[in-house]
């Protein structure tokens, strides 16, 4: 046979700690003093205030104090419920904000491995046009060898210089003119 308390019915057994939807635009039923008021926060506070006028008008300040009570606990909670909507509504648009970010990084990673693809396709069509390595080194991009380095640490000896033969000496500019005519 079956405990009785696993199948209880009692209020112990619920989850109180549930949310409840949008509470701004629920609807309430209040039991107030002078009877039930049925309506959102905002429409049960206004009746709240109105019934604590009307106490105050007829010079019931201890019903009116009950009312005022009453409408500030509505009050409460709907600065509560609009508290905790606007956080969410923040929280939202820094995680939009947050995924829009991460999708223009995405976005510009792409294009740059598209245009790095487009280059290289480029490349592979016209190898003349790829942009050549920058070598750096002062001899002309000629590599070093063994050889020319030993060429190099040898004492070079220098070539004797030969004598210059004496120019030929000009003709005189008194012959020049006779000959042209």
């Amino acid at each position: 046979m079956r405990s009785s308390k696993s199948r209880s019915r009692s209020k112990g057994n619920r989850n109180n700690n549930r949310q409840v939807g949008n509470v701004v635009n629920r609807v309430f039923d209040s039991s107030g003093p002078e009877g039930k008021v049925r309506g959102t926060p905002q429409q049960i506070i206004d009746k709240y205030n109105q019934l604590a006028r009307d106490a105050t008008l007829s010079n019931d300040r201890v019903a009116a104090e009950n009312f005022q009570q009453h409408a500030e606990h509505y009050t409460r909670m709907l600065g509560e419920a609009l508290r905790e909507q606007e956080a969410r509504r923040e929280q939202q648009e820094r995680e939009q904000a947050e995924r829009q970010q991460q999708q223009r990084e995405r976005d510009r990673e792409r294009e740059e491995q598209r245009k790095q693809r487009q280059q290289e396709e480029a490349n592979k069509a016209d190898p003349g046009s790829a942009p050549q390595p920058d070598l750096g080194d002062s001899n002309g991009g000629l590599v070093e060898t063994p050889e020319a380095q030993i060429i190099a640490a040898e004492p070079q000896a220098e070539k004797p210089k030969r004598p210059r033969k004496p120019r030929k000496p000009k003709a005189p500019e008194s012959d020049a003119p006779e000959a042209a005519e």
